[in-house]
């Protein structure tokens, strides 16, 4: 089984800037947005809720939304799916993303790091699991996995996307 978070961001149109941020300067610093709720909390969940809906009514395999960290930023999660699935789910949903950002008249970034400075960035994680990893002794089997991943974490992290430098520092909850 796969799945797929994709974290992103809700900007201003034409600034260029999170949605619920002041226009010059920044908001308070983050913590109470993670998972949050409420006015000035839960920035954007009116784009959020709508791209779910859209996803579910589009047959997409959309199993969570969650608020992020930096406020405006948000999370879905496609999954779980078999094999390439995933990675097709993962594409049509962001196009659908596109298509309700245009009717809230807000964009969409996926960029690492949108923001510089001390504020989250935004990935895209593939959570996997089989059979042996959800069984007892499953723990032990992830450890084995996690070392086969570990040898060639450098030449996986080159190949993953433009500016992750930007955001794996290993501050912000990264490695």
């Amino acid at each position: 089984w796969f799945g797929i978070e994709q974290e992103y961001g809700l900007m201003h149109p034409f600034s260029n800037w999170p949605l619920g941020w002041p226009d010059e300067g920044f908001p308070g610093p983050q913590g109470p947005y993670y998972c949050g709720a409420g006015t000035g909390i839960a920035i954007g969940r009116d784009v959020v809720e709508a791209h779910y809906r859209a996803c579910v009514v589009a047959g997409i395999k959309i199993s969570g939304v969650n608020a992020e960290v930096m406020p405006g930023q948000w999370e879905y999660q496609v999954g779980p799916c078999v094999g390439l699935e995933a990675g097709d789910m993962m594409w049509i949903s962001r196009y659908i993303m596109l298509r309700i950002c245009e009717q809230f008249n807000v964009v969409v970034t996926y960029d690492p790091k949108p923001i510089p400075g001390d504020w989250n960035g935004a990935g895209c994680h593939t959570n996997f699991s089989t059979k042996a990893t959800r069984m007892p002794g499953g723990w032990a089997v992830i450890q084995e996995h996690m070392g086969y991943l570990e040898t060639r974490h450098m030449a996986h992290m080159v190949a993953y996307g433009e500016g992750n430098e930007r955001r794996l520092t290993g501050k912000h909850e990264t490695a």
